[in-house]
Order: structure tokens, then C-alpha cells, then sequence
């Protein structure tokens, strides 16, 4: 049994497998903001004796027209552009006069690499001021440039850059314990508060760290250590604009819940998470959730009563038995709509017979949909939204050589009857969602699905290890995924479903092959997975194999936002 990962990184040795049985359990990484410090409001600067001040600029100069720009750059390299006064306004602007025009000596210092805030995120050096016999640290934060109407766009990457630049100074400096960011909006409205509602999951997000849960010695410098409070500072902010400040920086910290566990999920070795403590992660979940999200696990006998032959024949080859997870969120009133969420659960893919010859050692990462998907039912059991009833589905299992394991040129039968020949044991993926969407679709009758899987090397090949790939043959529900993409940051592409690539899924025995030509495969996965959900219901497969891991940090928890606030609109429709 491992226990819970302290945020301050201490823990016990991690609980794993005996010689005779597997470990059926997986810590979870406790939110630093969860038990050392807080986000909070304010509308009085004095609010917090702090120790560190973060002061927003946002730059609302007039935008310059795009020849103006140009010029501007040719002759950059002759002479040395003259900064330009930036008139700073409400609480900015008294803090200045009280520090006797300091900030706009920074401002002014500072004009070629912050250009008065139009950097979204970009910060000055630090200063550092004696008052009272303490030594108080200002930092002048960039908001982004302003745009027609000043109004910002609705991607929220402003926001999101400004919220990991604060994270990082945080962190980086040392003894914080109170810090204030002074923010210049005049009030929160529904329209704004995503911009606190961003920084805060950005914030959140970035205190996740180097994953030490495996580690006997514990020496990962823990996130800001001293840190206690972070307050937000809006000018004139009083009453229900306090509650709707409040509830969207709450909202922010359970998104990063979210993607601190699909984290986890991805980050864990093949001798923690196996498909029995995958299970027992979705148990947790709805263990934790007061009630909002119900769990059911389907063995391999629930599975063999279905006829989920796909599934059941990859799984063969495990050591852990087969487990298909269904969580159930249901919003309470009225529901206009039931959605499913199926993310790929291979807890490690050795490819099987058709052994991988390289990179093996990362295919710990092959859970990466059912992560996403996890990560975002742990948000959606506390976010609780409203009109909506979803489904999130997982296929666990490992895919393994043993003499039971499937061979190519097996031929299996899917929940719905359709035969596939196996041939090739290393497109093992799509065999096991292929019955999780059949379940989702004709038993749940779910009446729009989206699955999430780390599924080709194509896919990266295409799109690079930033962007997921997108499948759909509805138009409407591609455009809803591209906005909730560019929403939360999590970047997608919708890519073509060439319906003439399916000749290369025909199966001399069977009723399709698992896997087509050399070329396209990206494409004809995605059209091999279109044969398990019936036509009239909209579906869209999303291929993340690229930005679902990073060589540098590892995880990087995509997808738990995207699914989230798909599903949270689903209810708004």
C-alpha cells in the first residue's frame, strides 16, 4: 500500500509489487495549494503584509498598424528604439507615487526586453525596497497588449503565460511567505473571471514539480516552501464580484487537480500502475467525489458476458486481470445531454509478438488517454456542472508476451460482432477501445462520444510532439473541439478522414484488418475505430501520442482540461 505524496515532498518508500502479487495501489500527488498555501481576493492592497508584489501592466497603448511595425524593425538595427511613457492609472499608479516614481523608473529601464507589459507574462528584475526595517521585493508583471476595443481574446494564453510567470518568481525567490498580484480590472464579470480562473490553474499546475514518489530520498526542493498566501488585488472589488473572484480561482485549482493526477497516471512505472491500480484509482475517485461520480468495474467475466472479444484478447497477455473502468457523473435538474469519454488504458505496451525494437522504456506513457480522462472526472466530480450527464470509460490492461498473448493473424470478435484480424500485435490500442466504444455507444447510449488515446507514431510524425490530432466526420463537433482546444490550451488539429483509406483495412478472413499500409496510419486508425459507434451519433477520435509526454519534464497532464470543458459545455447547449 503507497501512501499520499506530501507537497512538501516528503513520503514513504512507495508501495510496489511483492514477488507473488502485483501493487494495487498509486499515490497521488497532493496540490501544494491544497495543504500549504492559499489563492486569494482582495480589495485592499493592505490586506496581506507582504512580502513580494507582482504589479500588472497591461499595455493599452494604441496598437500600431502593421507597416508602422515594419518600419520599426528595419531600421531597429540602426538605432536604439526611445521608450515610450507609460501612464500608469488606479492602484498602479498611487503605489507609484508612494514609491516615489520607482515603478516608472523600472518601466523605463526596462523598455527593450517588458515594452510596458506587451509581453504577456514577461517580468522585470526584481527590486527590492526597505520599509519599516523589512525588506519588501516589487516585480512588474506584463498582461499582454491590448487589442481592438481593448477587449482580450478568449484563448486565455495571456493569461495562462502570466499565471506560470508568477509561479516561477514565487518559487525562485526565496522566503516568500505573503506575496499580492495587483491586477487592473475595474470589476469581475462572467467574461473576465476566465482570466483568474487560468492564472490560477496555471499557478497550480506549474507547482507539480519533478515527480519524487519513487524516489527513497526525497531531495526535490519543494514548491515556494515558505510560501502561505497569494492575493489578488482587482480595484473596487466588492460583494458578489468577490464570490464570482473566488469561485473562479477555486474553479482554476480543481482543473489542476485534474492535471495533477493525469500526471501521476502518466508518470507511474508499469510495477505500480497495472490495470488493477488503475481501477482502484477510479474507485478513489468517486470514493473522494461527496457523491457526484459513481464507479463500476466490469471484470473479465462482466467482459466476456458482453462479448468484448477485442478487449479481452490483448489482454491475455497480462498479469493483472482486465478491468473496464466506468465512472458516471450525473449534473442534478435537467440534463441536455449525455456524453462519453473513453480514453485508451494501456498500462504498458511492449507491443507484443510484434516486439517494439526502440523507446520501450517510455511506453508507461501508453495510459495517456485514460490519464486525460481521469484527470478530467476528478475535476468534473468537484467542478459539478450543470445539464450534463457523462460517462468516462477505460479499457485497462497491459499488452504483454506470455503463452496465452495474442499472435498475428488471430482473429477477434468485438462487442458488436465485427471480426478483425490481428495483424499486427503492436496495434493493440485500437483493439481494446474498439469494444470501450461499443459499450459507451449501445449500452450507455451515450449521445455523443470523443475518445482520447496515444495511438500512432504517425500521428507525431505529422503534427509534431505539441498538437494532437483530431478525427471526426461531424463538423459540428470538430469546430466545438478546436474552440475548447484554443480555450484551454491544450493545441489540436483536425486532420482528414479519408474514407478511400479503407480498402487498406480489409481482411482477407475477417471482417477488418487492425492495421493498414505503411502510409496514412494516423488515418486509417481513425477510420478502424469509426466501425464501433454507429453512424448517427457524433464522434471524434483524438490522437495525443505527442503532447501527452515531454523528454524534459515528463508528463505533461494533456488533455484533463480539454475533456473537462468539453464536457462542461455539453450542459450549457
Amino acid at each position: 500500500m503507497s501512501s499520499v505524496r506530501g507537497s512538501g515532498g516528503q513520503s514513504t518508500t512507495f508501495g510496489t509489487w511483492s514477488h507473488d502479487e502485483p501493487c494495487d495501489t498509486m499515490e497521488w500527488t497532493v496540490l501544494p495549494g491544497d495543504d500549504r498555501f492559499s489563492l486569494e481576493i482582495t480589495n485592499n492592497v493592505q490586506d496581506f503584509d507582504s512580502d513580494l508584489f507582482f504589479v500588472g501592466i497591461w499595455n493599452d497603448e494604441a496598437p500600431k498598424e502593421e507597416e508602422e511595425e515594419e518600419e520599426e524593425e528595419e531600421d531597429g538595427d540602426d538605432e536604439e528604439e526611445e521608450p515610450t511613457i507609460l501612464e500608469l492609472k488606479g492602484k498602479v499608479k498611487e503605489m507609484n507615487d508612494a514609491l516615489g516614481g520607482m515603478l516608472s523608473d523600472v518601466l523605463v529601464e526596462n523598455y527593450k526586453e517588458f515594452k510596458n507589459g506587451a509581453v504577456a507574462g514577461a517580468t522585470t528584475p526584481v527590486v527590492r525596497v526597505v520599509k519599516d526595517g523589512k525588506v519588501q521585493k516589487y516585480v512588474l508583471l506584463g498582461l499582454g497588449k491590448a487589442r481592438e476595443n481593448e477587449v482580450k481574446d478568449d484563448t486565455g494564453l495571456d493569461d495562462r503565460k502570466v499565471g506560470s510567470a508568477i509561479a516561477k518568481t514565487c518559487n525562485s525567490e526565496a522566503k516568500i511567505t505573503k506575496c499580492q498580484v495587483i491586477l487592473p480590472l475595474d470589476s469581475v464579470t462572467e467574461s473576465n473571471a476566465k482570466t483568474l480562473s487560468d492564472l490560477s490553474c496555471t499557478f497550480h499546475a506549474d507547482t507539480y514539480g519533478t515527480d519524487d514518489r519513487f524516489k527513497s530520498k526525497k531531495n526535490t526542493k519543494p514548491f515556494a516552501k515558505d510560501l502561505i498566501t497569494v492575493g489578488f488585488y482587482i480595484d473596487g472589488i466588492d460583494g458578489d464580484d468577490i464570490e464570482l473572484a473566488e469561485g473562479a480561482l477555486a474553479e482554476g485549482k480543481t482543473l489542476a487537480k485534474g492535471v495533477f493526477l493525469a500526471k501521476d497516471i502518466v508518470n507511474a512505472p508499469h510495477n505500480v500502475l497495472n490495470s488493477i491500480s488503475m481501477a482502484n484509482t477510479a474507485r478513489q475517485i468517486a470514493a473522494e467525489s461527496d457523491g457526484t461520480m459513481e464507479c463500476e468495474i466490469l471484470g473479465k467475466d462482466e467482459c466476456e458476458k458482453r462479448g468484448m472479444g477485442a478487449f479481452l484478447g490483448v489482454a491475455r497477455g497480462s498479469e493483472t486481470p482486465p478491468q473496464l473502468i466506468h465512472l458516471t457523473y450525473k449534473a442534478k435538474g435537467d440534463i441536455k445531454r449525455k456524453v462519453g469519454i473513453v480514453g485508451k488504458g494501456l498500462l504498458f505496451d511492449t507491443g507484443g509478438y510484434n516486439i517494439k525494437v526502440g523507446m520501450m522504456e517510455l511506453m508507461k506513457f501508453d495510459c495517456g488517454g485514460a490519464a486525460a480522462v481521469l484527470g478530467a472526472a476528478r475535476a468534473i466530480a468537484e467542478l459539478a456542472p450543470e445539464g450534463v450527464e457523462a460517462h468516462f470509460v477505460v479499457a485497462a490492461c497491459e499488452n504483454m508476451i506470455n503463452d496465452k498473448a495474442i499472435v498475428p493473424s488471430d482473429i477477434l470478435t468485438a462487442m458488436n460482432g465485427t471480426t478483425i484480424e490481428v495483424m499486427n500485435t503492436d496495434a493493440e490500442g485500437r483493439l481494446t477501445m474498439a469494444d470501450a466504444l461499443v459499450y459507451t455507444d449501445k449500452e450507455l447510449e451515450c449521445e455523443r462520444i470523443i475518445e482520447l488515446s496515444t495511438l500512432t507514431g504517425a500521428c507525431m510524425i505529422a503534427l509534431g510532439k505539441g498538437v494532437a490530432g483530431v478525427w471526426t466526420s461531424n463538423d459540428e463537433l470538430a469546430t466545438e473541439l478546436a474552440d475548447v482546444s484554443k480555450c484551454t490550451g491544450d493545441r489540436s488539429w483536425r486532420m482528414p478522414l479519408v474514407k478511400e483509406y479503407n480498402e487498406q483495412l480489409k481482411s482477407k478472413f475477417a471482417d477488418l484488418s487492425n492495421l493498414g499500409s505503411r502510409y496514412g496510419g494516423a488515418i486509417t486508425a481513425g477510420l478502424f475505430l469509426q466501425n464501433f459507434v454507429r453512424d448517427k451519433i457524433p464522434f471524434a477520435h483524438i490522437d495525443i501520442a505527442g503532447p501527452v509526454w515531454s523528454d524534459e519534464i515528463g508528463a505533461t497532464g494533456y488533455g484533463a482540461k480539454l475533456t473537462t470543458e468539453w464536457i462542461r459545455r455539453q450542459g450549457k447547449e
